[in-house]
């Protein structure tokens, strides 16, 4: 896809506020742009004919395609879609898997303006059932020649509205679970919790990474290998240490927690932002050889060439996703999506500008 402008506009046409507002996750499939808001249950389509507007959107609803475990329940709210890649043949997506604390306001102006009633709401944690959601869906062409997901052939990890196979087996890694991420997974996710923002996959393993926590500094991607099994189901093979059904790998991002990954060859791009609720850097780094790691690892800051630097607001502008542009060679380029985007980036009720950079060559 050959790239015309520096600020792609994004349109779409079902739920433009959440999705303009809100995009978490990106990932192109070849000249088709698949975005997803985690504020909703769907993965949106887009495409372009100019290279400088996207369009064409059309929606997927995720109850149409995977099991989504709180359907109908009082916890059935949204997947909070924080990751996305493509196989070749699938779109892998993942929720956040993170706890949720109630925020300190309400639209009420009587309510919001009473502090006892907003710090008794303060307390309240939140399971979102849905958000424990590590799923992969088949890509086919559609009578258009549009790509398209198809129910058939869905797997994702067994789940409830409480946990899936990946939170129960770091609850039992140890004799009191993972020692570095088990204390982590009823915090919320905003508190430096358990927070997976980034996906990527690589054949068989496939790379989450954690925005939160951050342990002293220390980031963490989590290395998994995942199989399809029968009825539907994805399983998780022993690729750590012992048969341990996931590796760990930790990151010196000068402080900062996972937002997304991109494979890059044998590397990993991170992109990297604050771990909690606050304003800060945001950058994008590179993790040299990751895909040749046969072992957890612990990646000092010397082996991280931090290589772009992503622009963030006050209150605005979050870098949450990026992916690689196709048929861009020299220099590659990735194109960046953002949560919370400033005014300058919006285009009426249903635009909002992404960003595209260049990658320094390894």
């Amino acid at each position: 896809m050959r790239r015309y402008t520096r600020s792609p506009l994004l349109k779409f046409v079902n739920d433009p506020k959440e999705l303009t507002g809100s995009l978490s996750a990106v990932v192109f499939v070849g000249d088709q742009l698949w975005v997803a808001s985690d504020e909703l249950t769907s993965v949106e389509r887009l495409s372009t004919d100019d290279g400088v507007t996207f369009g064409g959107h059309e929606s997927f609803p995720l109850e149409g395609l995977i099991t989504l475990p709180a359907l109908g329940t009082d916890f059935d709210q949204e997947v909070d879609i924080e990751g996305m890649d493509c196989d070749g043949s699938h779109l892998w997506l993942v929720g956040s898997h993170s706890f949720k604390r109630k925020k300190a306001e309400s639209k009420k102006p009587e309510e919001h303006n009473d502090p006892a009633r907003m710090i008794a709401k303060l307390a309240k944690v939140d399971k979102e059932g849905n958000r424990f959601i590590l799923a992969r869906v088949p890509l086919v062409t559609g009578d258009d020649g549009r790509q398209v997901l198809a129910r058939e052939g869905a797997a994702q990890l067994p789940g409830d509205v409480q946990s899936n196979a990946l939170t129960k087996a770091l609850e039992a890694g140890g004799d009191k679970g993972d020692p570095h991420l088990a204390k982590f997974l009823t915090i919320p996710g905003k508190d430096n919790g358990l927070d997976i923002e980034g996906l990527s996959v690589a054949g068989d393993r496939v790379f989450l990474g954690l925005r939160g926590p951050v342990l002293r500094g220390w980031a963490v991607v989590l290395e998994l290998s995942v199989e399809a099994g029968d009825g539907g189901a994805l399983s998780l093979g022993g690729v750590g240490p012992g048969g341990r059904p996931y590796k760990k790998h930790f990151l010196d991002l000068d402080g900062l927690g996972v937002r997304d990954l991109c494979v890059e060859g044998e590397d990993l791009l991170v992109l990297a932002g604050p771990s909690t609720n606050l304003d800060g850097p945001v950058a994008v780094y590179r993790w040299g050889g990751a895909l040749s790691a046969s072992s957890e690892s612990l990646v000092r800051r010397d082996k991280l060439a931090r290589v772009i630097e992503i622009p963030h607001g006050e209150g605005n502008d979050h870098a949450e996703g990026m992916t690689f542009i196709p048929d861009v060679e020299r220099p590659k380029q990735i194109l960046v999506v953002y949560d919370s985007p400033s005014e300058q980036r919006r285009e009426g009720s249903d635009g909002v500008r992404a960003d595209v950079f260049d990658v320094p060559a390894a």
